[in-house]
C-alpha cells in the first residue's frame, strides 16, 4: 500500500503538486503581463480578452470530460498527456509572433490545463486509500495550488520586468518537463473498471454554447450587436442551450446531471460560483490595466500592489473552513459577498490620483471575499449528494467557476470597450475611470448576489430540497471522516477549483460539517 511515508507516495504527491503549481502560477502571472502584451503586439481590448478567455473557455468546456477520460484510459497516461499539452502550448505562447498565434497557442495550453487539475486530484485520491492520509495529501495539493496563485502576480511582475512577457510562458517549460520525467517512473497507473460513457453530443453542445456566447459578448462592442457574426453566434448559443437541456435530461450518463438542480443548495452553489468568479475575472482584467496603463506602474510594481488580494485569500480560506464547521455556510458566504460589495464600491470612485491606501484596502477586501466564498460554495455543491455522485456535483460547480471567469472577462472588457472606444493609455485616465465605472458596479452586484444567495439557499426550506437529488437514498449510510473524490466520474471533489487558494482547513471539515447543510432525512 502506498502511503505518504513511502518514497513512491511522496514522489506521487510531488508530481501532482508541481503540475498544479505550474497551472496556478500561469493563471495569475498572465494578468500582470497583459498591458505589456497590448503595447508590444498592438492588441485591442478585445484581443486581450481573447488571450485570457481562449484558455478559460476551453478549460470550462472540457473539465467535465477530462476526469472521465482519465478514468477510462488511465489517470497517469491522461495526466502526462495533459502536462505535455500544457508544456507545448506554453512554449508556443513564448514563441508566438503575433496576437492570433498567441491566442491559438493558449487553446493548446488549455487542452492540458483542463486535464491537470481534475486528473491530478483523481490520481491522489486513488493512490492513498487511507482516509486521513488522503485528506492530508489533498490539503497539500490545494495548498500548493494556492501558493502558485498567490505568488503569481509577483513572479509575473519579476519575469516581465526582467525578460519580457514571453517569460511567463517559458517558465512553465522546465516545470512541465520535470513533471513528465518524474511521472514516467514514479506515478502509479489506475483506471475505473466501469467508467461512465462519454457524452460527445453534450460536450459539443456545451462548447457551442460557451463559445458562441463569449464571442458575441467580446466582439459586440466593435462589430455591433446587429452584425451578422454576432447574431449568428447568439443564435448558435441559444440553439445549443435549447438542445442541451432535453438531450441531457434523456441521457442515461449525461455530461451535466440536470437532476442536481432540484437541490436549492446545489443550484445556489453554481450561481454563487458564477457570480464570485465573474467578479474575479473582471476584477483582475480591469485592475491590471488600471495599475499599468493609467497609473503608469511597471509590471513588478503592479504585482506588488496586488499582493494584498492573494494574501487575504490565503489567510481567510482556512477561516472559512472553520466557520463552515461551526456555523454552517451562511456566515462566510454573507461576509464574502459584503467584502466584494465594499471592494467594488471602492473602485467605483476610482481615478488616476486615488490614494494608495484606498487601493490596497480594495484589493484586500476583494481577496477576503474570494477566500471566504470558496469553501462554503463547494460544501453547498456536494450537500446531500450521494457519495457516488459527489464528484460529479463538485466538478459541475468547479466548471462554473471557469465559466464565471470567462463571462466576467468578456462582460467587463465589453463594458470597457464600449465606454472607451480604444485601448487605454496613461494619457486618458479620466476616460478610463468613466468607462470602467459600470463594470465596477457589476462587480458590486456580483457581491450582492453572493450575500443574498448565502442567506436564501442555506435556510431550512432550501436545505430540504437537497433530498430531491437523484440517488439521495444511496447516501443514507454512515458518514466518512475523510474527504473522497467522486468515484471516477469527474476526478473532482471539494477543493477542485480554479482559481483557488489553500483550503486545507475547509477540505478537512466539509464532511464533518455536513449536518450544517442538511436536515435529518425525516424532516
Amino acid at each position: 500500500m502506498i502511503t505518504l511515508r513511502s518514497a513512491r507516495g511522496r514522489l506521487t504527491l510531488t508530481v501532482c503538486c508541481l503540475a498544479v503549481l505550474m497551472v496556478g502560477l500561469d493563471s495569475t502571472a498572465l494578468n500582470v503581463a497583459l498591458p505589456v502584451m497590448r503595447r508590444e503586439l498592438g492588441a485591442s481590448i478585445a484581443g486581450l480578452q481573447w488571450v485570457v478567455d481562449a484558455y478559460n473557455l476551453v478549460v470550462a468546456a472540457l473539465m467535465l470530460l477530462a476526469g472521465s477520460v482519465g478514468d477510462r484510459t488511465g489517470r497517469r497516461r491522461t495526466l502526462r498527456a495533459g502536462v505535455a499539452a500544457f508544456t507545448v502550448g506554453s512554449a508556443l505562447c513564448g514563441l508566438a509572433p503575433g496576437l492570433d498565434t498567441l491566442i491559438g497557442s493558449r487553446v493548446v495550453q488549455a487542452l492540458g490545463g483542463a486535464v491537470i487539475a481534475p486528473v491530478s486530484l483523481s490520481v491522489i485520491t486513488h493512490t492513498f486509500p487511507d482516509k486521513a492520509e488522503r485528506s492530508r495529501a489533498i490539503g497539500m495539493w490545494s495548498g500548493t495550488f494556492g501558493i502558485g496563485l498567490a505568488v503569481g502576480p509577483l513572479v509575473g511582475g519579476v519575469l516581465v520586468a526582467a525578460e519580457g512577457w514571453r517569460s511567463i510562458f517559458w517558465i512553465n517549460v522546465p516545470v512541465g518537463l520535470a513533471v513528465l520525467a518524474l511521472s514516467a517512473r514514479h506515478l502509479p497507473e489506475s483506471r475505473t473498471p466501469t467508467p461512465r460513457r462519454t457524452d460527445a453530443v453534450g460536450q459539443l453542445l456545451v462548447i457551442a454554447l460557451l463559445g458562441g456566447l463569449t464571442y458575441a459578448v467580446i466582439e459586440a462592442p466593435h462589430r455591433g450587436w446587429a452584425s451578422p457574426a454576432v447574431l449568428a453566434c447568439l443564435t448558435v448559443a441559444a440553439a445549443s442551450l435549447t438542445a442541451l437541456i432535453p438531450y441531457e435530461h434523456r441521457r442515461r450518463d449525461p455530461l451535466i446531471e440536470l437532476g442536481f438542480f432540484r437541490s436549492a443548495p446545489f443550484t445556489g452553489s453554481v450561481v454563487i460560483s458564477l457570480a464570485a468568479f465573474a467578479a474575479l475575472g473582471g476584477f483582475l482584467f480591469l485592475s491590471t490595466l488600471y495599475l499599468q496603463d493609467v497609473r503608469g506602474l511597471s509590471a513588478l510594481s503592479a504585482g506588488l500592489w496586488m499582493l494584498p488580494m492573494p494574501v487575504m485569500t490565503v489567510l481567510l480560506a482556512p477561516v472559512a473552513g472553520r466557520l463552515v464547521a461551526r456555523h454552517g455556510p451562511r456566515p462566510p458566504l454573507v461576509l464574502a459577498g459584503l467584502a466584494t460589495v465594499l471592494s467594488g464600491l471602492s473602485f467605483t470612485v476610482l481615478h488616476a490620483g486615488s490614494s494608495v491606501a484606498l487601493l490596497l484596502l480594495a484589493y484586500a477586501l476583494f481577496g477576503a471575499g474570494v477566500g471566504l466564498v470558496d469553501v462554503p460554495a463547494t460544501g453547498l455543491a456536494v450537500a446531500g449528494m450521494p457519495r457516488a455522485r459527489a464528484g460529479v456535483a463538485s466538478a459541475i460547480s468547479t466548471a462554473s467557476c471557469r465559466v464565471g471567469v470567462s463571462v466576467g472577462v468578456a462582460v467587463m472588457g465589453a463594458v470597457l470597450s464600449a465606454g472607451l472606444g480604444h485601448a487605454p493609455g496613461t494619457g486618458d485616465a479620466a476616460g478610463f475611470a468613466d468607462a470602467t465605472r459600470p463594470a465596477w458596479w457589476i462587480v458590486t452586484g456580483c457581491g450582492a448576489v453572493v450575500a443574498i444567495l448565502g442567506v436564501l439557499v442555506t435556510g431550512a426550506r432550501a436545505r430540504g430540497t437537497a433530498h430531491q437529488t437523484p440517488g439521495r437514498a444511496e447516501s443514507a449510510g454512515p458518514r466518512e471522516s475523510g474527504v473522497r473524490a467522486g468515484s471516477g466520474t469527474s476526478g473532482g471533489i471539494p477543493g477542485n477549483r480554479l482559481p483557488n487558494t489553500s483550503r486545507r482547513a475547509g477540505i478537512e471539515t466539509l464532511h464533518a460539517a455536513e449536518e450544517n447543510f442538511l436536515p435529518p432525512r425525516d424532516m
